[in-house]
């Protein structure tokens, strides 16, 4: 087997999904490829965006007492949910990370697709996903959180080309990268009063929070072919200017 180890998917949390699905399509210029049956026995409904060859997923709950309504209700809204990374070997990542001290939250495996959840607690920031779909060393091949194949025909680059990075905040960003780089077993570079995480199609920068803040994947950093006409469009569905990006799903979404 290929080895392969790429960060795919960012996951966000609203409970407003069907105003999601709407803002992304309008602002980002984003097809919506997916939803998921199968996460409703979770008490979740979810909404799949193809990013280029990444994904944006946005979850929202149905149900009470769900590890999505928690977040949310934890959070206060601010903050992505999970960075779900594809890769060749997710049992093995999954028990590395056990013996660090971060334990399994969930395990999946349908129909071939197999993946580990790790305890978000444990994580820091947000909730890591190490997961393999049989086929997906080609990015464009198969993608089982997506509906496996049929979803490369959602792909449109016209606006929205693909994401560049997401931006980790903490008191301690030093340390915080560190956690990480053990966990996904991949080097922490600092970069001044941050870092930098180098990961095949979506990088991980870590950057300062203020003292006694939470930490969180605060940012997502979208490439495009018109960042003034995203922005446009975000302020024109009620997402104010923030910097070079507007806040919407609980994360900032930096325009480049």
């Amino acid at each position: 087997m290929e080895d392969y180890f790429r960060l795919r998917q960012i996951a966000l949390a609203t409970d407003d999904l069907d105003r999601a699905i709407a803002d992304f399509q309008h602002i980002f210029g984003v097809r919506l490829a997916y939803q998921d049956p199968h996460v409703a026995k979770y008490g979740l409904h979810n909404a799949l965006f193809p990013f280029g060859l990444a994904f944006v997923e946005v979850v929202a709950p149905f149900e009470e007492n769900t590890a999505a309504g928690r977040f949310i209700a934890r959070s206060g809204g601010v903050g992505g949910y999970m960075a779900i990374f594809n890769c060749s070997d997710p049992l093995r990542r999954g028990t590395h990370a056990n013996a660090m001290g971060v334990p399994t939250a969930h395990s999946l495996d349908h129909d071939g697709f197999v993946g580990v959840q790790l305890h978000p607690r444990q994580c820091r920031a947000a909730m890591i996903e190490f997961d393999h779909t049989p086929g997906e060393a080609n990015p464009e091949g198969p993608y089982y959180p997506a509906g496996g194949d049929g979803w490369q025909q959602a792909i449109c680059t016209d606006v929205t080309q693909g994401i560049r990075e997401i931006i980790v905040e903490s008191p301690t960003p030093h340390e915080l990268g560190q956690h990480w780089s053990r966990i996904i077993e991949k080097p922490y570079r600092e970069e001044g009063d941050g870092g930098l995480i180098e990961v095949d199609m979506i990088n991980i920068r870590f950057a300062p929070a203020p003292a006694g803040a939470r930490e969180t994947l605060r940012g997502i950093v979208v490439a495009t072919t018109d960042a003034a006409g995203v922005m446009a469009r975000a302020a024109a569905r009620g997402h104010a200017r923030d910097g070079a990006g507007f806040r919407m799903c609980g994360v900032r979404f930096e325009v480049v």
